[in-house]
C-alpha cells in the first residue's frame, strides 16, 4: 500500500536540540548541588522523556523521586525560556519537509519531549511546515517505545499502519515502529549511533535527509 503519512521523531531527527537540553539540565543539576556533564554525554541521556533524562543525569545514589522532582522544576523553568537558544533544524530538513509537503504527504510528529515544548519548538523553528498532528509526552499516556502515540496519530490523520512511515534517530524510535507494525527509516545524523539503529533492522537506514524522500519513493514504487 502507498505510504502517505510520514511521522517524524523530533529531537535528533528534525531538530538538533541537544545543546539547549544539556544547558538546562546542567543549570538544574548545579542549582541542586550535583555535578554537571559535558555536552557529548547528553545524547545518551535523552530519548526516553525528561524524567529519564534527569534519572540518567543524577549521580548514583541520588536518583530519588525527590531529587528528580527538584531537577524537573528548575529544568522546566529554564528550558521553557531557552528551548530554542541554540536549537535548529538539521541541514536539509527544511528542504525535505517542504518537498514532502509539496508532494502531498501528510506530516506528523511523535516525540517523547513533553507536549508543550514539542509544539512550541516546531512552530517556532519550522513555521513554514504544516503538520497534521503533533504529539509529545502527555500526562498518563505511555511514551515511546510504547506504540500508543503511533496509534493516536493514525487516528488523527485517518491513516492505516500500512500507509505510515516512521522516521527517527534512536533505537527507541525503531522499536516503536516495530511494535506499531509500520515501516521505519533510521537516520544517522541524530543522537544515537548507527549500530543502535541497525539492531532493530529498520527498512531503511539513511545518512542524509534527501535519502528519506528517496526511501519513500522506493517504498511507493514497490507497493
Amino acid at each position: 500500500m502507498m505510504k502517505k503519512l510520514v511521522i517524524f521523531d523530533l529531537d535528533g531527527t528534525l531538530i538538533n536540540t541537544i545543546s539547549d537540553l544539556a544547558t538546562s539540565t546542567n543549570v538544574a543539576l548545579q542549582a541542586c548541588g550535583f555535578p554537571t556533564h559535558q555536552l557529548e554525554e547528553y545524547p545518551f541521556f535523552v530519548g526516553n522523556g525528561v524524567n529519564k533524562l534527569f534519572e540518567r543525569a543524577l549521580p548514583e545514589g541520588e536518583k530519588t523521586p525527590e531529587n528528580k522532582l527538584r531537577i524537573r522544576t528548575i529544568f522546566l523553568n529554564h528550558y521553557n525560556l531557552h528551548d530554542t537558544d541554540l536549537s535548529k533544524p538539521y541541514p536539509g530538513i527544511v528542504e525535505l519537509l517542504t518537498l514532502l509537503q509539496n508532494e502531498g504527504f501528510i506530516l506528523a510528529v511523535a516525540s517523547n519531549k513533553y507536549q508543550e515544548a514539542t509544539s512550541k519548538i516546531i512552530k517556532k523553528l519550522l513555521p513554514q511546515i504544516e503538520f497534521k498532528a503533533i504529539l509529545g509526552q502527555r500526562e498518563n499516556i505511555p511514551i515511546k517505545p510504547d506504540p500508543r502515540i503511533i496509534y493516536d496519530l493514525l487516528a488523527l490523520t485517518n491513516c492505516t499502519a500500512e500507509e505510515a512511515f516512521f522516521v527517527g534517530d534512536s533505537g527507541v524510535d525503531m522499536e516503536t515502529a516495530l511494535k506499531a507494525q509500520i515501516k521505519a527509516c533510521g537516520v544517522t545524523w541524530g543522537f544515537r549511533p548507527r549500530a543502535e539503529l541497525a539492531t532493530f533492522n529498520p527498512a531503511y537506514l539513511v545518512d542524509e535527509p534527501a535519502e528519506v524522500y528517496e526511501s519513500l519513493c522506493k517504498e511507493n514504487k514497490n507497493s
